[in-house]
Parts: C-alpha cells; structure tokens; sequence
C-alpha cells in the first residue's frame, strides 16, 4: 500500500494555498495512485492551543476514513498533553506531530523527552518536521528556524523504545543525524524523501547507499509542495525496485510492525 507521511489540511499563514481540503487532497492521491496518506493539520501548527484543532481534523477527514488517517498536533508546554496522545490512540491516529520551534520549546528540551517517552509508551510515532519553507521564501514574520539535527539525536537517544519519523529534511541534516546515532538508535528513525535531492545532484542515491534504503518512506509536502516530485526522483532513482517499493509503503510498515 502506498502511503504519503507527509500530507496536511487547512489554510497556511504565510501564503495562499489554493484549495487546502481534503477533497482535494484526495484527487491528488488518485492522481498518483497514493492509497493512503498520513495528514496534519497545517493551522495548529501556529495555534496557542492546537488541541481544538484535533476534532477539526477529525471532522474534515471523516468522510475519507481508513484513506486519511489523522495525524494531530500535540503541544507539550500545555497542561493536559497526555490526554491528547489518549485521544490520538483512541480514534486510531498513526502519530502525532509536534513543531517545537514554532511552538516556542527547546527542541531537545525536557517537555520535548516527556512526550517522546509518552508517545513511545503508546507506540505513537512523533513525526517531526524540519521546515515548511527554504529560507529564501520564508515570509518576513515566519521567524521560526529550522529543526536543529542535534535535537532530533538527542530524542533519539532519549527513550529506548522512541519511534520518530522526520520529514523535510535534506541529505545534509539527514547524514549529521544518522551517522551521530548508534546503529540501533538510528534504526527507529525513519525519514521521508520530500526535500531530499535526485538528479543530477543523486541525493537520494547517495543516501540509499550509505544510511541504507529501508531507512526512507514516501513524503510529497501537499499541499505546500509539488506531490509529482517525489516520484520523479524515484523513477529516475537507478537501483532495484526493492528500493522503490521500500520507499512507497513497505518501510514504513516493516517500521511499524517490528516495535
């Protein structure tokens, strides 16, 4: 089954989007023959509280259940956290999000371990994302920076049983992650190949040879970025069609099954 990790709903702050719904999320899908998806809801990323948004999310996906599978924000600074990743289990989410440098944390804070540890405990993955935008396109009031790789090792590190899945990062940030980590740390971190370059830089190439190909699932950033690119770099990827089908779903279930 094909599955998209990295998918969202709603208006974005910074810019028009030009149909952020979950119907046209899936005429994209089918466009590209995804089956299912992974989606966050891309307002509550900046919300005070995005617990509210929660049941937003699970209205606009409802009439698309068992395709788009909500993924909710969770706010670890704010009281009343652990009954979000309750209610997350509850209603089946595959994981939560959390956006610490928009949500004003230490990313590799202690509120940042406490909910991985949480989230472990329930065998939720934490999806973190690296950035929305490069730079150079930021808006002049997005003044959030960057994932820092060191945090993303240090949560790593932090629980034993951890399960975190990045997306949006480049080859850069993904090899100062993986080669900090012990082998069997770097083994629940699963990332997607959104920002990861193909040709003729062969980013992605690289990377399968060096972090190794079970390591990578199937991001396309809709709707803030082109959902065909991805796929472009993989049929232009040269290397077996194991890698290929890896990458578009298997991975992510050989990751999630052997917790």
């Amino acid at each position: 089954m094909i599955t998209d990790v990295a998918t969202f709903v709603g208006g974005y702050p910074f810019r028009h989007l030009n149909d952020p719904s979950a119907a046209a999320l899936v005429r994209q899908l089918d466009r590209l023959a995804i089956e299912r998806a992974w989606v966050g809801h891309l307002p509550s990323v900046w919300h005070r509280d995005p617990g509210p948004a929660f049941r937003e999310l699970d209205a606009a996906l409802s009439p698309h259940r068992g395709r788009l599978l909500p993924v909710p924000t969770v706010h670890p600074g704010l009281p009343d956290w652990e009954r979000e990743l309750n209610e997350a289990v509850a209603l089946g989410c595959p994981a939560i999000r959390v956006f610490p440098m928009q949500q004003g944390l230490d990313p590799a804070g202690g509120e940042m371990r406490v909910l991985t540890a949480g989230a472990a405990a329930l065998r939720l993955p934490v999806v973190l994302t690296v950035r929305f935008e490069d730079l150079r396109q930021r808006h002049p009031l997005d003044g959030a920076p960057d994932l820092p790789p060191a945090a993303v090792r240090a949560l790593a590190r932090s629980d034993p049983q951890a399960r975190i899945l990045v997306t949006h990062a480049d080859r850069g940030f993904i090899e100062e992650v993986h080669f900090g980590l012990a082998p069997a740390e770097a083994e629940r971190l699963l990332w997607d190949i959104s920002w990861v370059w193909g040709p003729p830089e062969d980013h992605l190439a690289l990377l399968l040879r060096t972090v190794g190909p079970e390591r990578f699932t199937l991001g396309t950033g809709m709707p803030l970025r082109l959902p065909d690119a991805p796929f472009a770099k993989l049929d232009l990827l040269d290397g077996p069609d194991a890698h290929r089908a890896g990458i578009l779903g298997q991975n992510l279930e050989r990751w999630r099954l052997t917790w």
